[in-house]
């Protein structure tokens, strides 16, 4: 297991179940074309970094929700400015749109994107920042980059779970990179992102877990009738009022997972 991504139990076959009545598949091949086009139109315009604006991605990132079939609602109020350290739960491949239309931000990931055909070195020009999950000894440095664009100003996005998870299973917020916002003396903006269905019930059909195939998941979502995604965006904890990573990592935690009674038990399988 990796310090940065640790296993979830969490697989399709136990956890995702469908969301219901399905559209047609003619439908759901219109709705997977069109968010295969603005995911690759993101991935070209990433080199691009900082010269996009931020409300063009914040519509960017909305317009792939809304071409998959699922309605957005963000409650609470809008992120700092200024450099920002965004923590979320993780589920989906949805979660990093999501992210980003609370406010762009350079995402932390696995080192693994950065061999991956055109969208790799895309991301690797954009400015995302890779984590090497095997080697502990480059944790330290790893921290102290995302501390320096901290300081910066930037903001930066992270899934402390280190992995999906279906939504009904959580994991426990990895606590290295909450060292970075300390040490930058930045605010913690904790997110939580939850699934349902419009008539209320939650939902784990969004989620990309275990063996999951990214062409299968995109398929479940853009396929599914009436999906809301909530995004909670919860008030930041400012910097200086927590001593520790372990503290801050553990009031971050609560705010940023889901609301009793979404249990944390995994299902059997």
């Amino acid at each position: 297991m990796s310090v940065w991504l640790p296993s979830a139990p969490c697989t399709p076959r136990a956890c995702v179940e469908p969301a219901g009545r399905g559209v047609a598949a003619l439908w759901g091949v219109l709705r997977l074309t069109a968010v295969l086009v603005l995911l690759l139109g993101g991935i070209t315009l990433l080199p691009l970094g900082r010269r996009v604006p931020a409300r063009w991605v914040r519509r960017w990132a909305r317009t792939i929700a809304w071409a998959s079939g699922v309605r957005v609602r963000i409650n609470g109020s809008a992120a700092p400015t200024g450099g920002l350290l965004l923590v979320a739960n993780h589920i989906s491949w949805l979660d990093i749109p999501l992210l980003a239309s609370v406010r762009p931000a350079r995402m932390i990931a696995k080192t693994e994107i950065r061999q991956w055909p055109v969208a790799g070195p895309l991301a690797a020009s954009a400015g995302v920042v890779f984590i090497e999950r095997d080697r502990l000894r480059a944790l330290p440095a790893t921290v102290a980059h995302i501390a320096d664009l901290l300081r910066s100003g930037a903001a930066v996005g992270a899934f402390p779970e280190g992995s999906t998870w279906c939504g009904r299973a959580q994991g426990t917020f990895r606590r290295a990179v909450f060292q970075a916002a300390l040490d930058a003396g930045v605010p913690v903006q904790p997110v939580r992102i939850h699934y349902r269905l419009a008539d209320g019930p939650a939902s784990t059909a969004p989620a990309f877990v275990g063996e999951d195939s990214l062409l299968a998941s995109l398929w479940r979502v853009t396929t599914a009738r009436g999906l809301v995604a909530e995004v909670d965006v919860r008030e930041p904890i400012p910097p200086g009022t927590l001593p520790d990573r372990r503290s801050l990592a553990d009031a971050a935690q609560p705010a940023a997972t889901p609301e009793p009674g979404w249990t944390h038990a995994v299902l059997a399988s």
